[in-house]
């Protein structure tokens, strides 16, 4: 049986050379005329199908949003049905992000995002999506957690997964599937500690140790 081969079309081809030279060169050193280049189709045919460049920039960050909200949901899909430990589940998430291929491409977007609302509101609703599975993992690992403690959780479990995604520049000294097993393993005994009960006045940590951790 002979495989049907997909040919990308205009709008494909645009987004995957915007990719290349967002990257590559940057998103405003990059002129209309050359994405046209690129992508082997006239400047005509870009404005038809994205309104302005920015239109590009946000397409290829709900494109991106898409695929990663679709994993994070399969992941907790996989808990929900048994499939999957909620350790085994850390350990794909931060696989995934320690496994990122783009970081100039993500970094580029992030820092158009302080200069363009549209980038940053788009950014913001999809962290809202991410925000909601983040805290059900959380809640699965410790039910007990207080709504300040999943808060919190939302907020590290948020910045330590995306930042996995980025750790190309500080020199990693352990291999991905070392460092995602370390992570989860932490992350484990982060959320499975005791919430402490009430606040104290000094709003200290959220986090107290089980007893069995504990030294006698």
């Amino acid at each position: 049986m002979v495989a049907v081969q997909h040919n990308p079309g205009p709008r494909e081809r645009i987004l995957a050379a915007a990719r290349q030279l967002f990257a590559s060169q940057g998103f405003h050193q990059t002129p209309v005329s050359e994405l046209a280049i690129k992508a082997n189709v006239s400047v005509g045919q870009i404005y038809r199908l994205f309104k302005d460049k920015n239109a590009v920039i946000l397409a290829i960050v709900s494109d991106s949003s898409e695929l990663k909200t679709s994993a994070f949901d399969d992941v907790l899909k996989a808990v929900d049905g048994g499939a999957l430990s909620i350790r085994d589940a850390f350990v794909q998430l931060a696989t995934r992000s320690l496994s990122e291929t783009e970081e100039s491409l993500s970094f580029e977007i992030l820092a158009e995002a302080y200069r363009n609302p549209a980038v940053a509101d788009q950014i913001g609703e999809i962290c809202e999506r991410y925000r909601s599975i983040v805290r059900k993992m959380a809640i699965i690992t410790n039910p007990a957690l207080s709504e300040e403690s999943l808060d919190g959780a939302e907020e590290v479990l948020l910045g330590l997964l995306f930042g996995l995604g980025h750790r190309t520049l500080s020199r990693p000294r352990l291999p991905i599937r070392e460092t995602a097993e370390q992570t989860a393993g932490m992350l484990m005994a982060a959320l499975t500690g005791v919430p402490r009960v009430g606040n104290s006045p000094s709003h200290e940590s959220a986090w107290a140790l089980p007893t069995s951790c504990v030294p006698a």
